[in-house]
């Protein structure tokens, strides 16, 4: 993994809320619904809904995501060399519920494609980005995922976002 680069600050104060305070803040800002894909080592596929996606760069194309590190999933995103961050359109609430769950193949009945690597492209998703795991940082108690993006596809249409806990369209 990278390592930070330590702050020429003087540490943060200690917050003054406790963290069910925190979250409630949090889900007043309205933030885009993925779902991560990949491949393990068995050939067999692996998912997960994350809102935790942004952009880095134009050139190079770069993109982020983060984490939990306490993630199962952990060790296959941070061995991997590739993934694809599937952006869900408005009507998909129910994939974002199913990947955001333990099943045991989340992949059952799914509709999908394969990238050029062989990895999950959802079909329906708005937009769709194939990424080489460039580089990974930890920070707290998640990690930042940085994917150079190899190759993309969109289909401009109502995106699907997380806002006050729950699932909502934008049509």
């Amino acid at each position: 993994m990278c390592t930070t680069m330590s702050s020429p600050f003087p540490p943060a104060h200690a917050p003054d809320f406790d963290t069910r305070h925190f979250r409630l803040a949090l889900s007043q800002f309205a933030t885009g619904v993925t779902i991560i894909t990949t491949r393990l080592d068995d050939g067999s596929f692996m998912g997960l809904t994350a809102s935790s996606f942004n952009s880095v760069s134009l050139d190079p194309p770069l993109v982020l995501w983060s984490l939990a590190t306490r993630s199962n999933s952990l060790p296959v995103f941070t061995d991997n060399s590739h993934y694809v961050i599937n952006v869900l359109a408005g009507d998909q609430a129910g994939l974002a519920d199913r990947f955001a769950r333990r099943f045991d193949n989340r992949f059952d009945g799914v509709d999908f494609e394969l990238s050029r690597t062989g990895l999950p492209v959802l079909k329906g998703v708005a937009a769709w980005f194939e990424c080489h795991n460039r580089s990974r940082y930890p920070e707290g108690d998640h990690v930042i995922f940085v994917g150079e993006v190899e190759s993309c596809a969109v289909d401009p249409k109502p995106a699907l976002v997380f806002h006050g806990g729950r699932f909502v369209s934008t049509a």
